[in-house]
Parts: C-alpha cells; structure tokens; sequence
C-alpha cells in the first residue's frame, strides 16, 4: 500500500516547481482512478451541480459533503484529499468553523478542508490553523459568492478587482493557509499572484505559471458541454456514454440481448 501525500508534500512540490497535478472527486470508483495520477483530490460542493443538477452550490449540506469525503478516501491511497466547506458552514464565527470542519475532517478522514474567501474569512482560516486544521484557501472568482458578483465573472479586469485579488492572497498566507485555489482571474494578475505566493497557488483558469492546476473531472472528461473558457475536453465520454445506452436500448427491444453468453443455463 502506497503512503498518502501529506500537506508537506504538496507543499514541497512547489519548492521543487515539480507542478501539482489536481481533480476534483464526488465517488469511489471515480478516486480509484483518479488517484493513480493525481496528487491532490478536491471533493468540491460543485458536486451539488454536477451529480445533483443544482443550479449552484449553495444548496449542499455539510452532511452531503461528509457522505462523498468518505467515498473519496475510500477509495484513494495516494492523493491527498480535501473536502470543500459549503455556503454557511463557516461564516457565522470561528466556533462554527471549527465544529464544522473538525466534523468533516473526523468522519470523512481528509486531510484537509477547503474555505472560500480572502481578506474576510482570514481570521477564521487562522483559527482553523491554529487549532490544527490544515485550511486550502479559494479566491479570485468564488461561487459561493455568484449572487453578489451577479454571476461567475472573471476577476481582475480592474484595478479595484485586482486588488482585491492581491490582497485576499496575501491574506489567505498570512493566515496560515497551506495553499489556495485562484479560479477565473486575468492571466496578469494571476500571473502577479503567482509570484508572491509562498505556498501553492493552484489554478483554475487563471495562469500556467501557477504551481498546479485543477478541473472539475467530469467537465475534463467531456460528460457535459463545454461551459467555461478554461476548460478543455480531454475525452467525449458523454457522447460515448449516449452512444452506448442506445446500443443496449436498441438490442433490448430487438430482444438480442440478452444473448447466449450472459444467460444462466441449467446445471447437467
């Protein structure tokens, strides 16, 4: 049985500039896979979209979170996972946070948590350190806040924007974070946050000069149409999945399946 990545070894890739290989994670067949080729798994409430067709995340529960953690650590050995903190379970107080994300750390066996926002939540990120809970902070565009940006918009095209960017980075180290995730931000800013950072800065269309990057698996595998800039399709499963379940469709009604090898005969 292969050792586990811990937080040191991810952050030992960046002082290596090996670059950090990350997915995101809902099931246990799916982080079976993943894993052999990834060094960080993230089990993100874009779950509650993807497998749930939620028009957002705000919907997903802490206990929704801790049932997929399970199932991902389950079924990894390599990665080092991380499990998302959903909309209100750690902005109330640092009290909250920190029986939340205990919680999910406990029950799922993660080894981290992952916490949207910068400068505001920087104190409750410290909290969480401080008290032993290693945080992944999540800046630049972040879903959770859609409704107060008035959609999932691309940050950094202003000098407002970009420095707000700029200092929830700073914020999120200064906290003690071990990394954090930069998503949808303009590649100079970006670019600008990369060299800073002290810790990881993982990208998700924001610059190749960040130390690792992540995708939402299923939109790397083609499941869905292609929705966002910064994603790329490495396969077409979809269309391959539909084009399966039309084959099996199309032999059941022409009764050729099941055909003589997938029948139990009587013993002789």
């Amino acid at each position: 049985m292969s050792k586990r990545k811990s937080i040191k070894d991810i952050v030992a890739l960046k002082e290596l500039s090996n670059p950090i290989v990350c997915l995101t994670s809902y099931t246990y067949p799916q982080s079976k896979i993943l894993d052999k080729h990834c060094d960080l798994l993230l089990v993100g409430d874009s779950l509650g979209m993807v497998l749930y067709g939620y028009d957002s995340t705000l919907t997903v529960s802490v206990d929704l979170m801790i049932q997929h953690g399970k199932a991902v650590v389950k079924g990894s050995e390599n990665s080092l996972v991380v499990v998302d903190m959903p909309f209100g379970s750690y902005q109330k107080s640092k009290e909250q946070a920190f029986e939340n994300c205990s919680r999910v750390i406990a029950e799922t066996g993660c080894q981290a948590v992952k916490l949207e926002g910068g400068v505001e939540i920087a104190e409750t990120i410290k909290h969480l350190v401080d008290l032993g809970i290693p945080v992944m902070g999540h800046i630049g565009m972040k879903p959770q806040h859609h409704n107060a940006y008035g959609g999932f918009t691309v940050q950094g095209k202003d000098e407002v924007s970009r420095d707000k960017v700029l200092a929830d980075a700073k914020a999120v180290i200064d906290a003690g974070a071990f990394s954090f995730v930069l998503e949808a931000v303009t590649e100079d800013v970006a670019n600008e946050v990369c060299k800073s950072s002290v810790i990881p800065v993982i990208g998700i269309g924001a610059s190749a000069e960040a130390d690792g990057q992540i995708l939402v698996c299923e939109d790397m595998l083609g499941m869905f149409e292609k929705s966002a800039k910064f994603v790329k399709n490495y396969a077409e499963l979809g269309q391959g999945i539909e084009k399966a379940v039309e084959s099996y469709a199309k032999e059941v009604r022409e009764r050729t399946f099941p055909g003589e090898d997938n029948i139990y005969k009587k013993s002789a």
